[in-house]
C-alpha cells in the first residue's frame, strides 16, 4: 500500500495505482473517458475522430499497468445511444486509434449501448467485471455519474484511481483545501439553473465571484435592470436575488455590455449579422446581450490579475462569434499571463483556451465540466466514494458499502 496518501486533503482514503496488489499476469479493467468528438465519414465510411486528446490522456495509466505485466482492457461510453444498439456510436473508430497508441490494450464495446450502464444495474456490473482481477477508474469526467461502470466494480474487487483521475482530484480538490488568497472565481455560460449549486458553494470559499455570460442577465434582472431579449432564467430570479442579498460584497456583475440589435444573429466565423452597441447595465427593448463591455473587461482583468487562486468555468460572451469573443479573450489572457494557481474547467471554456493557444499558461485544465462543478459543489463524487469503499483502500478512508 502506498504510504504517501494525503490524510486530510482531496486524496484522503483514495486508493492509487500503487495500492493495487501485484499485477503480473492479472487482468485489469480500466474505466476511461474516450467520449471523443466524431465527424461523419465520407461515402459510407465509418466516423472519424476529430480530437484524440482524451485517448492520449489515459496513456500514462494504461502504460503503467502494462509495464507491470497486467493484461489491460479499457471500457468507455461514447455519445448518448440511450441503452440500445446504434451504429452512430459504435466504438470501432476509437478502438482503431487506441490500437495505434497502446497496441497491448483492448477496448470493450460502448458501455451505453446496454441500458444497464446508466441504470447502474448490478447484473450489468457482474457481467462487466467477470474474469477481471482489478479495476481502475481513470474517467474523472464521468465520476459524477452513478453509472454501473463507475460505482459498481470497486465494491467487488481491488480498485484504484488512475493517473488522470488522481491528478484531477489533486488539482480541483486543492481549491477546496486552503487555496492561496485572494481566491477569485469567474463563472459564465448561458444558464443560471445549471450552476446555482456551485455558485452557492463557491461563495463559501472565494473572496470574489465574477459572473458573466448569459447567466449574468438573470442576476441583472434580479437587480431590477432591463435585459431586453437576453437569456434569462426567470424561474431562478428569486434565487439570484437571495444570493445578491447575502453576498453582494463578493459578487461582481457586468457594468457594461455589448448588445446585438433586433433581428441580428450570433454565428460561427462570419455567419452572424446585425448592428452592435455598447450599453450600461440596461439592455434596450428588443436587443440582446452578447458579451461583457470594455469597462467590465478592465474590471475583471484587474481582479483576476490580483488573485493568487483562480477558477474559471464558462465563457463570458458568445465567443463562437468573433464579434463577441473580446470578453472571453480578455479574461483568458489575464488568467494565462498571471501568476495565480489557476484551474479551468468546462468544455466551452477549454475550447476557448485551446483556440487562443493559452492552455500552457493555465496551471490545470480539467477534463471534466460537470464533474468539476459537482466536485466543487459537494466536495466529493460518487466515483470517488466508490473507490474509497474498495477492499484495498487505505483504512482511514474506508467507506461501508
Amino acid at each position: 500500500m502506498s504510504e504517501d496518501h494525503d490524510l486530510c486533503g482531496p486524496l484522503s482514503g483514495l486508493p492509487l495505482l500503487e495500492d493495487l496488489p501485484p499485477l503480473e499476469g492479472r487482468r485489469v479493467l480500466v474505466r476511461v473517458d474516450f467520449n471523443v468528438p466524431l465527424e461523419p465519414g465520407r461515402e459510407g465510411s465509418p466516423p472519424r475522430i476529430e480530437d484524440d486528446f482524451r485517448i492520449r490522456a489515459a496513456l500514462p495509466t494504461l502504460e503503467w499497468l502494462s509495464a507491470r505485466g497486467a493484461a489491460v482492457t479499457a471500457c468507455t461510453h461514447l455519445g448518448r445511444p440511450k441503452g440500445k444498439p446504434d451504429p452512430r456510436y459504435d466504438i470501432e473508430p476509437v478502438r482503431a486509434r487506441l490500437a495505434e497508441l497502446a497496441p497491448n490494450v483492448s477496448l470493450l464495446q460502448n458501455l451505453r449501448l446496454d441500458a444497464g450502464e446508466e441504470a447502474n444495474d448490478p447484473a450489468f456490473v457482474d457481467r462487466l467485471v467477470d474474469g477481471f482481477d482489478a479495476y481502475v477508474n481513470d474517467a474523472f469526467a464521468s465520476a459524477h455519474r452513478v453509472h454501473a461502470s463507475i460505482v459498481g466494480p470497486p465494491y467487488r474487487m481491488p480498485s484504484a484511481a488512475g493517473r488522470l483521475l488522481q491528478r484531477e482530484v489533486e488539482m480541483v480538490g486543492s481549491l477546496l483545501h486552503s487555496p492561496p488568497r485572494p481566491f477569485v472565481a469567474l463563472v459564465g455560460g448561458s444558464k443560471v439553473a445549471d450552476k446555482l449549486g456551485v455558485l452557492r458553494a463557491l461563495l463559501q470559499r472565494v473572496d470574489r465571484l465574477l459572473i458573466g455570460g448569459g447567466m449574468a442577465f438573470t442576476f441583472l434582472e434580479a437587480q431590477g435592470h432591463q435585459v431586453g431579449r437576453s437569456i434569462v432564467d426567470r424561474d431562478d430570479l428569486q434565487s439570484c436575488q437571495e444570493l445578491l442579498a447575502v453576498a453582494a460584497d463578493q459578487i461582481t456583475l457586468p457594468s457594461d455590455l455589448v448588445v446585438l440589435a433586433p433581428g441580428g444573429t450570433v454565428g460561427v466565423g462570419d455567419a452572424g449579422n446585425g448592428a452592435l452597441a455598447i450599453v450600461g447595465t440596461d439592455v434596450p427593448e428588443g436587443w440582446s446581450g452578447v458579451d461583457i463591455g470594455p469597462e467590465t473587461r478592465r474590471s475583471f482583468v484587474e481582479l483576476l490579475g490580483g488573485a493568487k487562486t483562480v477558477f474559471w468555468n464558462g465563457p463570458v460572451g458568445a465567443f463562437e462569434d468573433p464579434r463577441f469573443a473580446g470578453g472571453t479573450e480578455a479574461v483568458a489572457q489575464a488568467i494565462a499571463s498571471g501568476t495565480a494557481f489557476s484551474v479551468v474547467g468546462g468544455g466551452d471554456t477549454t475550447a476557448a483556451i485551446d483556440a487562443l493557444g493559452l492552455a500552457d499558461g493555465v496551471t490545470f485544465v480539467s477534463t471534466g465540466g460537470g464533474a468539476c462543478l459537482d466536485f466543487l459543489e459537494h466536495g466529493d463524487l460518487p466515483g470517488l466514494r466508490a473507490l474509497r469503499a474498495a477492499p484495498n483502500a487505505p483504512e482511514h478512508g474506508r467507506v461501508a458499502a
